[in-house]
């Protein structure tokens, strides 16, 4: 059986979904329910019928789409990933995986390959956090890790999660998103890598062996406010500067573990008032702790709070910790391991083992189904911004791994 991705389709079909974009190229952007969200996803649902497969969606707005295998009482196999994209973004990140996916389904398709079991290819609803600030809604519904209740706290707005599904046209109760474990025999995501490793070490395919959760938090420091010419040095209760000296902890935390795999990000710093002239009374922190290994991870978390306690009684200021999620990690499936790592070797590809401390969608599918990654270089492992960029050679090496690897488990 000779499997071949059709560059130049691949090409263009990227190019098409680009166009599709609140901002003018090469910037992507796209929020979920948004106009160009739904023109996209009509774009990519007669691409599926052209495609024959077979078309559904949740109502959150998960989309299947499925070739029909003959074992019709057998757990189908799934790929994909997602098409939303955070603003002023790159044109790879998450496409790659729903039109990679498509074109391994077409790729195997014109081989004359049948199918034992379906293949579903999944584009999840809302994987970036732009509109309701949570990452992989729709993947977090499909395996349970978030209620219905979301339909109603979650707002964007002032509008909620319901209404929005709503009026983009997506109903149905979301009680009825979740799949029970055993809903499919395994999950495979093709995916750039995000990162310089690939690009750097001039390798065609990163295999997936663990997904990075992240644990989010907000840290809240109340001081005291002043006149900044009135107040003495010695009196002060600087919000700002205890928050600045939390951040500092924070980075050092992560560098303590002596892991490459611990990350720590404080991505947001708001100060109030926020005028020259005044001392700053309330700072607000956001921060992102990553790793693979869920005692690093938490490691760092318990030196944040002993860093709190510690500047609050140094600084004389009131410091409080809330916690956003803490997700845990997950382990790819050896199988799926093994499977990409066999197509890489029968293909002549050069590949390494590699984790991602990027979290995507396949996160949270490892909850309900054996669950592999297949990464492709990003130049300088730039992503999220408009010159994120994969060569079309290296999508359609993807994807041809990606199909050799549904050929495996699906045949």
């Amino acid at each position: 059986m000779s499997v071949t991705a059709d560059i130049q389709r691949l090409r263009t079909e990227l190019g098409k979904l680009a166009s599709f974009s609140e901002t003018p190229a090469p910037a992507v952007t796209r929020v979920v329910f948004g106009d160009m969200d739904l023109r996209a996803r009509d774009y990519l649902k007669t691409l599926f019928a052209e495609a024959s497969l077979v078309v559904h969606e949740d109502p959150v707005g998960n989309t299947f789409a499925r070739w029909l295998g003959r074992g019709k009482s057998l757990s189908p196999i799934a790929t994909g990933s997602h098409c939303d994209a955070i603003p002023n973004a790159g044109r790879f990140d998450g496409t790659v995986g729903v039109i990679g996916g498509l074109e391994a389904i077409r790729a195997l398709q014109r081989s004359g390959f049948e199918p034992q079991r379906s293949i579903d290819l999944v584009m999840f609803t809302a994987e970036e956090p732009t509109r309701f600030g949570i990452g992989c809604l729709g993947s977090r519904l499909i395996s349970g890790a978030l209620d219905s209740s979301v339909g109603d706290t979650l707002t964007s707005e002032g509008r909620t999660l319901n209404e929005l599904r709503l009026a983009a046209g997506f109903s149905g109760r979301l009680i009825d998103v979740p799949l029970s474990p055993g809903a499919y025999g395994a999950f495979v995501e093709l995916h750039i890598e995000q990162g310089p490793i690939l690009d750097r070490e001039q390798l065609d395919i990163g295999v997936v062996t663990a997904i990075a959760a992240p644990a989010s938090l907000r840290i809240i420091v109340d001081g005291e406010g002043g006149h900044a010419g009135a107040v003495m040095m010695s009196d002060r209760h600087d919000a700002f500067l205890a928050a600045a000296e939390i951040a500092l902890a924070i980075e050092a935390a992560a560098r303590a573990t002596g892991s490459p795999d611990t990350v720590a990000t404080t991505g947001v710093c708001e100060v109030f008032p926020g005028a020259i002239n005044s001392i700053p009374s309330q700072a607000r922190l956001d921060v992102d702790v990553r790793d693979v290994d869920l005692r690093c991870r938490d490691a760092v978390l318990a030196a944040i709070t002993a860093a709190c306690d510690g500047v609050e009684g140094r600084r004389g200021v009131t410091v409080r910790l809330e916690p956003i999620n803490a997700d845990p990690p997950a382990r790819c499936a050896s199988p799926i391991v093994n499977a990409i790592t066999t197509a890489c070797e029968t293909r002549g590809l050069r590949h390494r083992t590699m984790v991602s401390r990027a979290y995507h969608d396949s996160l949270f599918m490892s909850r309900i189904a054996p669950t592999g990654m297949i990464f492709i270089p990003c130049r300088d492992g730039i992503s999220h911004r408009p010159d994120e960029y994969a060569s079309p050679e290296a999508i359609g090496r993807g994807t041809e791994v990606l199909a050799d690897t549904l050929a495996a488990l699906a045949g």
